[in-house]
């Protein structure tokens, strides 16, 4: 699972909302400000131009890249699922590596200005950003929450007040494919599924398995059943029935294994 650094930016031009006809042209409109900053986190090849933004990434070998990529894919129906015309993305990466073994920067939310039904010709005195990173192996989120903080602050010009600061953040987290755990749960989902799972790694993030992994001094096993059509986060979040059955029916055999494993590992 990538891990996640969640920033807030807020740009303040004027001291108030002005009348854009009369003070346009002569005052820095902070959207303006803010929507030039954000635009030039990516450049022509969709790669985030943030200075050490990719310093500490791990690069994944070849193997298992191509391990990774053996999982179904279907750019058509992927297409239709998020209702995208095109698929976006990093260069020389499938859309499976850059949702798992690749950093992002996204922006959650923005807004500022007249918002209302109808016209008012403001220049407006506030401009806002909600904007995150999903990180992935040997990337921490304080380090990349600092950076993105100390970034947009120090590239705001001098026509702008600018105010950034931290919400949360989580670190990733990588389950080794050699583990007994995995072994036992690679065993279980060939014994209901009928087909051999393909290790792949999640774009989302669940903060606290690296914390029980601390505390407790085991490695954590993701066995998802839910889809990615599963519309998360998403008005009509659902889970299907068929698949809370095969959890119910897998999750006895991987402690069966599991206990199998322990005691004779081969």
């Amino acid at each position: 699972m990538r891990g996640l650094s969640y920033i807030e930016v807020e740009v303040t031009g004027p001291g108030r909302d002005l009348h854009s006809g009369t003070y346009g042209g002569a005052v820095a409109n902070p959207i303006t400000v803010l929507a030039k900053m954000i635009a030039g986190c990516h450049d022509e090849k969709n790669h985030v131009t943030i200075p050490g933004f990719y310093d500490d990434v791990l690069e994944v070998s070849k193997e298992e890249r191509e391990l990774m990529n053996k999982a179904p894919f279907d750019e058509n129906e992927y297409k239709e699922e998020t209702g995208s015309k095109e698929l976006w993305g990093e260069n020389g990466y499938t859309t499976v590596e850059r949702t798992g073994i690749r950093p992002t920067l996204e922006i959650n939310g923005i807004w500022g200005g007249y918002e209302g039904e109808g016209a008012k010709t403001v220049l407006p005195s506030k401009a806002t950003a909600k904007i995150s990173a999903r990180l992935v192996s040997n990337q921490t989120s304080d380090k990349m929450s600092q950076l993105l903080i100390e970034y947009f602050t120090s590239i705001a010009p001098s026509s702008v007040t600018i105010k950034a600061f931290r919400h949360h953040g989580g670190e990733p987290y990588l389950t080794p494919i050699d583990s007994i755990g995995y072994k036992a749960a690679t065993r279980a989902i060939e014994t209901t599924f009928g087909k051999t799972p393909v290790p792949v790694r999640g774009g989302g993030s669940i903060p606290i398995c690296t914390i029980l992994e601390k505390e407790l001094g085991v490695k954590i096993i993701f066995m998802g059943f839910g889809l990615d059509s599963d519309n998360l986060h998403s008005p009509n979040e659902k889970y299907g029935i068929i698949n809370f059955n095969k959890g119910i029916e897998t999750i006895p055999y991987f402690h069966k294994y599991f206990a199998e494993l322990i005691q004779s590992p081969k």
